[in-house]
């Protein structure tokens, strides 16, 4: 891993991350838009440019492992998968149809590409440590990475797995928090205040950094800075928005779950373009 990235290919990954969602999202009519907004950019810098892995391969033993804890955000990392060259674009239409490899919440015996199996609130970080353990009993070198939803932390499992983690010394363990603000019934604070996430990660015995979840230069640089930490795990918080990038679902208050139109995807998408374009 380098000590630089190019930051205009990865904010072009990203953008395509969130431009082929959109897509799929409207072909199926709805989906869950805004937590697979709000981590395109994370996605985008970790199979853009950090994780070992090989599309030809996907069980490549000594391949990264990528754990979506938050499943419901599936059809964001299906995206990049197809855009990596695991499976050809034209499958992405099949989101949640019958037969498909793309179901709702990621399915590792499924899709390719897909490590674990998700969609149960906190279990995706239990399976996260055991990976991560399995690996290292394995004398492999690969790193495991996690993505949770703010919410999600709500969950006693979260916590058991987190302090497993840290007694384990999982050095190779990189989890990131989607902190976006906003969970299922509301904004996560009022339903059940999170308070510093960072200073509880710490008194947990992990290492914590907070960055902006949206700037992939920020994000890169905190798994460089990450993987030099020697005999604890590491997670960093992505300080985003829920509907990250996408117009329509930014600015309404509940966008968890949509109905998503042709109309509402393209002029969302030209949004994105010209963004790009003036930056």
């Amino acid at each position: 891993m380098k000590d630089y990235i190019n930051t205009v290919t990865m904010e072009r990954f990203a953008a395509d991350i969130r431009i082929q969602t959109i897509l799929m999202f409207a072909h199926a009519g709805y989906g869950h838009i805004g937590g697979a907004m709000s981590i395109s950019d994370v996605l985008a810098v970790l199979y853009g440019g950090v994780m070992s892995i090989d599309p030809k391969n996907p069980s490549w033993e000594e391949r990264d492992r990528f754990v979506l804890s938050k499943g419901h955000s599936g059809p964001s990392l299906y995206a990049a998968l197809a855009l990596k060259g695991y499976f050809p674009l034209e499958e992405l239409k099949t989101l949640n149809r019958g037969g498909t490899r793309l179901p709702s919440h990621c399915d590792r015996l499924k899709t390719p590409g897909i490590d674990m199996t998700t969609g149960s609130l906190g279990q995706g970080v239990s399976a996260a440590m055991g990976i991560a353990m399995g690996v290292r009993m394995k004398g492999l070198e690969c790193y495991t990475y996690l993505i949770v939803g703010d919410g999600e932390l709500q969950e006693g499992q979260v916590w058991e797995g987190v302090q497993f983690a840290a007694h384990q010394k999982l050095d190779h363990l990189i989890a990131f928090v989607d902190d976006n603000k906003k969970q299922l019934d509301g904004m996560v604070e009022e339903i059940c205040e999170p308070f510093d996430i960072c200073d509880k990660f710490r008194s947990f015995g992990w290492n914590a950094q907070i960055v902006k979840g949206y700037d992939v230069k920020e994000i890169y640089q905190a798994i460089t800075q990450a993987k030099k930490e020697v005999g604890k795990p590491s997670v960093i918080v992505l300080d985003t928005i829920k509907g990250k990038g996408c117009n329509f679902a930014e600015v309404v208050d509940f966008n968890h779950y949509m109905v998503i139109s042709d109309e509402m995807a393209e002029e969302s998408i030209k949004e994105i373009e010209k963004k790009l374009l003036k930056e």
